[in-house]
């Protein structure tokens, strides 16, 4: 086995926890003994599991190697004695199947994330449910290429919690999905329940791996909302931005709101109505609008339009590092821009997907200087899910940020 020698500082971080080790914090790569010819500073192969050890050689686990990414390595364990196979995978599965058993034991919800990579202590690797159907979605060629030897054992444990269905979902950034299945037969749209509203779910086409399965507890939150707006009396208008399928949308008009959805996506606002007429509601009673959201705003600001809640979640504007400062400038200008619709005594919910924006970072794009406006308090702040554990030592898995404003 291939050999990673990592400097103290990379140990200090993968011994509380985190399941990364970045490029900087490699000292040295030295391949097998057992492959002959091969100079011992020679780099691994891209997907080699590989033997941590630190500058001294005490071993100290085990990870897949990437030589391309600024992860070098997604460590699986501090064992020195353990093995990465595929018995070691089924057996997280197994737990991370068991977790989700009792999250979701009422059966009132058939759409969530059985598998989430680092957070179960499976790097890299994500499984979504939706219904008898699994998605998997591998992160990166490394993680790829021992894919095969990993997931030899997982058909039974599934098919024993009634998937039939295994899709194994590729692509880059920018392409088109494919879909591969991994055994039982091809499924390009389900239909799922969430806290018992159904929904269509696209899975050929829709973003990640069908569905947002990470924002199912602020829907419900939403739609919350929206009831206790109604109670009141009188119409609640509601203003759902970067729209996509509508699931915010849905849960407010169930609440009794009166919604306009908008998004860039024609194709997207197809599904949600779908999952609209799927669940008893009449999607001409609502708006839906094809258009890019920023410039939307300011037409809609000019004429002087005004909604009761406004709910924004738009795409990462930080993908990286690199792109945060800018990432944050977005934020702030979409947020200020959100507040000009928002009617007094509105609600504000605004979201963001961006692991390179922290909490507290995106709480400064909602100051009062950020929104231009000193009338608003935060009542609210949630992260990811139950189905979407993260571990202590990995802030990089929380993610997710919803901040309700009143």
């Amino acid at each position: 086995m291939a050999t990673v020698s990592i400097s103290r500082r990379g140990v200090e971080s993968i011994r509380r926890g985190h399941p990364w080790i970045f490029r900087s914090a490699v000292v040295q790569h030295s391949a097998s003994r057992s492959e002959p010819g091969r100079e011992r500073a020679a780099r691994p192969d891209e997907g080699s599991i590989v033997s941590i050890v630190d500058e001294g050689g005490q071993p100290l686990g085990c990870g897949v190697w990437d030589p391309v990414s600024p992860i070098a390595v997604r460590v699986w364990s501090l064992d020195p004695r353990a093995r990465l196979d595929a018995a070691m995978f089924r057996a997280r599965l197994e737990r991370a199947i068991e977790i989700r058993r009792r999250l979701f034991a009422d059966g009132a919800t058939t759409a969530y994330r059985l598998v989430n990579g680092e957070g179960d202590r499976v790097p890299a690797f994500v499984v979504d449910r939706y219904g008898d159907v699994a998605v998997l979605r591998i992160d990166g060629d490394a993680a790829r290429a021992v894919s095969a030897d990993l997931l030899r054992d997982v058909e039974a444990p599934l098919r024993d919690v009634g998937i039939a269905t295994l899709l194994e979902r590729t692509g880059r950034r920018g392409e088109a999905p494919e879909i591969r299945p991994v055994f039982g037969p091809a499924r390009e749209k389900v239909e799922v329940k969430e806290h018992g509203v159904p929904f269509v779910v696209d899975l050929a086409r829709g973003q990640k791996t069908g569905a947002f399965l990470d924002q199912r507890e602020n829907r419900r939150r939403v739609g919350d909302l929206v009831a206790r707006r109604a109670a009141r009396g009188g119409p609640v208008r509601v203003l759902n931005l970067f729209s996509y399928t509508g699931g915010f949308s849905l849960r407010a008009a169930l609440a009794g709101g009166a919604v306009t959805s908008v998004d860039v996506a024609m194709a997207a606002h197809a599904t949600a109505q779908e999952s609209f007429r799927l669940a008893g509601v009449d999607p001409r009673a609502h708006a839906f609008v094809t258009a890019d959201c920023f410039a939307w705003l300011a037409a809609a600001a000019k004429r002087g339009e005004r909604w009761d809640v406004v709910v924004c979640d738009p795409p990462s504007f930080a993908p990286s590092e690199k792109a945060k400062p800018k990432g944050i400038a977005a934020y702030r200008a979409l947020h200020r821009a959100c507040v000009a619709v928002l009617a007094d005594g509105g609600s504000f919910v605004a979201a963001s997907c961006s692991s390179h924006v922290t909490a507290e970072d995106f709480a400064a794009t909602l100051d009062d200087a950020a929104l231009g406006r000193s009338d608003l308090r935060l009542l609210e702040q949630h992260g990811p899910p139950a189905d979407h554990p993260t571990l202590p030592a990995f802030p990089e898995g929380r993610y997710l940020k919803l901040c309700l404003l009143e």
